[in-house]
């Protein structure tokens, strides 16, 4: 499929490490992909679901060990470790690639190698990467055609050219002791064993999308950030678009598919991207933005018509169901959360019989559908346009019960990267541990930053200062809760209220009030019209406790420590700052 010299030596190289009976490329074509479900349903690897029903959708299992990212297992592996910094596991290159050769070693032996020549991001963009995944697994390859651009078409693109990013990834044992994802981002490579779970697998994922793109942006310029992208559209056809980043379980998908609320006729929200966005400087001296992806690996549980409509609709054709609850009567699906009743019986994530009453799960809490983002019916026009869509705001979010006013807008771009280094959620019962621990996930990108993360802040500065005309910077709370621990805004579709309040902060068209933390609205730039909540609740939403934040500043200093002297200079500031405003 190939006369380019880099792809064929490596490839060589691999197949001598693996030794497969069988090398097939994958061309992208219908044909093919066919073929290899047939294949899927008759080994057992996958079930067919019922096609008037979930026309084209099939149903997976992982190994009970293999449900998850493993963050434990998942190395970032550079010639300095300071390069790596304290937020993410480092081994030297040499040490890893000899521990890993050894794991590898035969382990395709009477399997298939796949050959998936992929691109992250729209064909003949400046934004878009070309990786190739070698991978012995079926489930793989047929979700890499959903969650990218896959086939002979990105070969055309690759041309002669040696810049790619080179992925292994064998299923081997499923042996959680000796799982291991590992990123080499000075070699553009990645490296993924004894795991079949998707997270772990689909290396064009997490691992190149944000761990190997976030250390090429460093390299190059530009930015690769955990957010969401979505257009607004207002009663007069005018579209504008924001990127925001959330940790998880603060509704990331939810407002990447937001349905505006019935009080506000007229306005029309468009998904560009739910998880992954890619941002250049463009000609016109603004900030651009691209998902590189062209899918969604969504959480099953939770969603629902109420909860997200869109995400549902995208799922119901040509998707990939993973550990949820298999409804034997009818041949669908089933999660905790979907619309309606349990269904009586049927088969469990794990593969066992399963009843209503029986007191265990029948989907796993994160159980996964990968869908087509085409498919989404609020996908925006814009999704594949090779130029991207210029960005006016950048918004950070969290979850606070107390801390984090409703919505606020940094004074600056450089206090703006200090509001997104200080992101954090408190956990919830649905969590492991303690409720309400904060946990410190700048821009939503700790387990995803492919460097050091002070060198990641100190890009972030230096982009600030090469954008003539930089997005504004915000923080959004949707779940302040009051004294009884009740949420005292309604979220969901009514978000958009506050978007709103956002964008017309963007156009110059809406006032604030100049607070310790930031620009705060007035409670009557909200429109709350048709929503029942109460004035002085709207009030309470947008103040500042400046003992709460106090004490939360102690909790930043300490997440800080960890950097050291490689902290810039900048956030030192801006805390100080902060803290000196705070104490008056």
């Amino acid at each position: 499929m190939t006369n380019n010299k880099a792809v064929k030596a490596w490839l060589d190289e691999m197949i001598a490490l693996t030794t497969p009976d069988k090398v097939v490329w994958i061309d992208g074509s219908e044909e093919q992909k066919q073929a290899l479900y047939a294949e899927s349903v008759a080994d057992g690897e996958m079930i067919k679901l019922n096609e008037e029903k979930l026309p084209g959708c099939y149903l997976h299992r992982t190994a009970p060990n293999d449900v998850a990212r493993v963050e434990d297992r998942t190395f970032i592996c550079t010639s300095k470790k300071e390069d790596a910094g304290p937020t993410n596991n480092w081994e030297a290159p040499a040490v890893m690639y000899e521990k890993l050769n050894k794991l590898f070693k035969g382990s395709m032996k009477g399997r298939t190698m796949y050959v998936i020549p992929y691109m992250m991001g729209p064909y003949g963009s400046p934004f878009s990467k070309i990786g190739i995944e070698l991978t012995d697994s079926r489930y793989v390859v047929l979700n890499m055609e959903i969650m990218t651009r896959v086939g002979t078409k990105v070969m055309e693109e690759l041309g002669d050219s040696d810049d790619f990013v080179r992925c292994l990834h064998a299923v081997k044992d499923v042996d959680p002791e000796n799982r291991y994802i590992v990123h080499f981002p000075e070699d553009n490579t990645i490296m993924s064993v004894n795991s079949a779970y998707g997270g772990n697998v689909l290396l064009g994922k997490k691992c190149f999308a944000l761990r190997i793109a976030s250390h090429m942006g460093h390299r190059e310029g530009w930015m690769a950030e955990h957010m969401l992208i979505l257009g607004l559209e207002n009663p007069q056809g005018e579209v504008k678009y924001v990127a925001a980043a959330f940790p998880s379980a603060c509704g990331k998908t939810n407002l990447a598919m937001l349905i505006p609320p019935a009080a506000l006729k007229g306005y029309k929200v468009w998904t560009v991207g739910d998880d992954i966005a890619w941002m250049r400087i463009g000609e016109d001296g603004r900030l651009w933005a691209v998902n590189p992806e062209a899918g969604f690996f969504g959480v099953a549980p939770g969603t629902s018509t109420k909860t997200n409509p869109n995400a549902l609709a995208t799922t119901m054709k040509n998707t990939i169901f993973t550990n949820v609850f298999h409804n034997t009567e009818d041949n669908t699906v089933w999660w905790e959360g979907l619309d309606g009743e349990a269904p009586e019986k049927g088969i469990d994530w794990q593969g066992r019989p399963w009843t209503r009453d029986n007191g265990e799960k029948g989907a796993h809490p994160n159980s996964r559908f990968t869908a087509p983002a085409a498919q989404c019916p609020c996908i925006s026009s814009e999704f594949e346009n090779p130029q991207g869509v210029p960005i006016s705001a950048i918004i950070f979010g969290g979850r606070r019960a107390k801390t984090a006013p409703l919505v606020y807008e940094s004074f600056d771009w450089q206090h703006g990267v200090f509001v997104g280094a200080t992101m954090a959620s408190e956990t919830t019962a649905a969590a492991a541990g303690k409720v309400g621990v904060v946990r410190r996930d700048p821009m939503a990108m700790i387990p995803f930053c492919g460097y050091n993360m002070a060198d990641y802040f100190a890009h972030w500065l230096e982009m600030g200062k090469k954008i003539p005309n930089p997005p504004k910077i915000f923080h959004v709370n949707w779940f302040r809760q009051d004294d009884e621990g009740h949420f005292m805004w309604p979220g969901f579709g009514d978000n958009l209220r506050v978007l709103n309040w956002i964008l017309a902060r963007c156009a110059g068209e809406a006032d604030a009030k100049e607070t310790e933390i930031g620009y705060l609205p007035n409670a009557s730039d909200i429109n709350i019209e048709g929503l029942d909540i109460d004035k002085d609740v709207l009030e309470q939403l947008l103040t500042v406790d400046k003992k709460v934040w106090l004490e939360d500043v102690e909790g930043q200093k300490e997440f800080f420590a960890k950097f050291g002297d490689d902290l810039p200079a900048a956030i030192k500031e801006e805390l100080a700052a902060l803290e000196g405003r705070l104490s008056k």
